[in-house]
């Protein structure tokens, strides 16, 4: 069985096209949409509105941790636009989304990330997309578990959610063989990210769970640049599996 795994997608799909060649089936760790691009200022929902110039000015207050700044001079720019900003920003989301689930391989197990929108996702599913949050699949024969989204933080992404909401999908999903997050556990070198020089929260309760019930894999994205790429918890391999738009490439599980 092989089975190739992406996460932060945002907006690769002439990649995502590609990634279930040779695969049995794809899952997809979230992170669908491109809201703005560090690397490229040009790219992304924020650009397409305002322009580079201002998406890197913006990028550079983030940067800086000068956040109140950021939404500030955000809250400036919107104030620009005609109408409400949420039909500007729903608008440029369901066009990416359009073209990513158009993409998108079947069969396909999905979870959410972040940073995505997850009350549009119906609305693109095709048949052979599997949604799956607090939920167990059996694929090949292996359990495999899901628990979508990203836990609070000051960057105020679209899809964050309570430590306590997300320990209880970790819960629901109990003992597994392969465990798929979006975030990592709690486990610093696998939270830091060595280009933007900063750590991003990773779940308690994943770890918990990860050391309590020993599953082969754990998982995981979010993190574009970490540390440490994968580390060992008792008999699990915990393992970051790439930036998907920076690489356009899969992790590849075989079993």
């Amino acid at each position: 069985m092989r089975v190739h795994v992406v996460s932060d997608v945002h907006g690769r799909a002439d990649a995502l096209a590609r990634a279930g060649d040779g695969a049995d089936a794809l899952i997809c760790l979230g992170d669908l949409i491109l809201f703005v691009d560090y690397d490229d200022h040009a790219q992304g929902i924020f650009p397409a509105l305002f322009g580079a110039d201002n998406a890197a000015e913006f990028i550079a207050l983030r940067t800086a941790k000068r956040f109140d700044e950021a939404r500030a001079m955000s809250a400036r720019l919107w104030a620009t636009l005609d109408g409400d900003p949420g039909e500007h920003i729903e608008r440029n989301v369901r066009a990416q989304y359009a073209a990513l689930f158009a993409a998108m391989p079947v069969p396909a197990y999905l979870t959410y990330g972040n940073v995505d929108l997850p009350r549009l996702w119906a609305d693109y599913l095709r048949p052979g997309h599997q949604v799956l949050d607090g939920q167990v699949a059996e694929i090949g024969g292996l359990r495999f578990g899901f628990v979508g989204g990203g836990l609070k933080t000051r960057y105020r992404t679209p899809h964050e959610i309570s430590d306590e909401e997300y320990a209880a999908k970790v819960e629901a999903v109990g003992e597994v063989d392969v465990l798929c997050c979006h975030i990592p556990p709690a486990v610093p070198e696998l939270l830091y990210d060595v280009v933007a020089r900063r750590f991003e929260r990773g779940s308690e309760a994943t770890l918990e769970a990860i050391r309590r019930t020993q599953p082969r894999y754990a998982l995981f994205g979010h993190v574009h640049n970490p540390l440490r790429p994968r580390a060992r918890i008792g008999r699990t391999e915990c393992v970051n599996v790439g930036h998907f738009r920076g690489k356009g490439v899969p992790y590849v599980l075989e079993w």
